[in-house]
């Protein structure tokens, strides 16, 4: 006889077919033991992402929708989706104005105004103790001089990496980004990730295609 474990409930009154024949029922009690073991082995040794998705939100910037060819400045603690604009001003920038990594838009660091030099943030749920990778796509505004568009990545307000990009060959069809990655160790239940620039003047460093998940691996970058 074949018997369909899901199927089976072991609170069930034992069938009388399957008592011995004393009247006991402890062949099916076996079979219970035996399928309640088995399921709980395959919970515990079940594949399990690399890399789960984190509660990090609008990681393209695409929320907000703007104006074709386009941009449009917000400075601090003004919100871009669920981001937080947290020091100076950044610009959201259209596709049509020039290339996104992902979707429509894309965010310069640097904005425009008395205090161009920007950042933005984001807050999200993690677990403590588990490692989490940030994975971004790297970009620098073609305009202005040659120089490199620099920046770093903070986590709960530490700097986990610094960044640099040479723009010297990028053009608003052709933005040549770069995927960049680096990993922490979550030491609460929320965590803080952060972007800044470090450059001057208003031609900064380019993120999109943000995107947070746990992984098997140490932190390092």
């Amino acid at each position: 006889m074949t018997v369909d474990i899901s199927s089976v409930d072991c609170r069930a009154p034992v069938p009388s077919r399957l008592r011995d024949r004393s009247g006991h029922a402890s062949p099916w009690r076996r079979f219970c033991v035996g399928a309640s073991l088995m399921g709980a082995l395959t919970a515990a040794f079940a594949p399990t992402s690399a890399a789960a998705t984190s509660g990090l939100g609008n990681g393209s910037f695409e929320q907000l929708d703007i104006a074709p060819d386009y941009f449009q400045n917000f400075v601090a603690g003004e919100s871009i989706g669920t981001w937080r604009v947290s020091m100076g001003s950044v610009d959201l920038i259209r596709a049509n104005f020039w290339q996104a990594s992902d979707g429509r838009q894309s965010l310069d660091l640097n904005g425009s105004g008395d205090r161009p030099v920007g950042g933005v943030q984001q807050t999200f749920a993690t677990r403590p103790g588990e490692t989490y990778e940030v994975v971004y796509s790297l970009a620098g505004n073609p305009g202005g001089d040659a120089t490199a568009k620099t920046g770093a990545v903070l986590v709960n307000g530490a700097v986990v990496q610094s960044f640099s990009f040479g723009s010297s060959t990028s053009t608003r069809e052709d933005m040549r980004y770069q995927t960049r990655k680096v990993r922490f160790i979550a030491i609460g239940l929320s965590t803080t990730l952060e972007f800044r620039s470090t450059t001057e003047g208003a031609y900064g460093p380019v993120i999109d295609d943000v995107d947070v998940g746990r992984c098997a691996c140490g932190a390092t970058s």
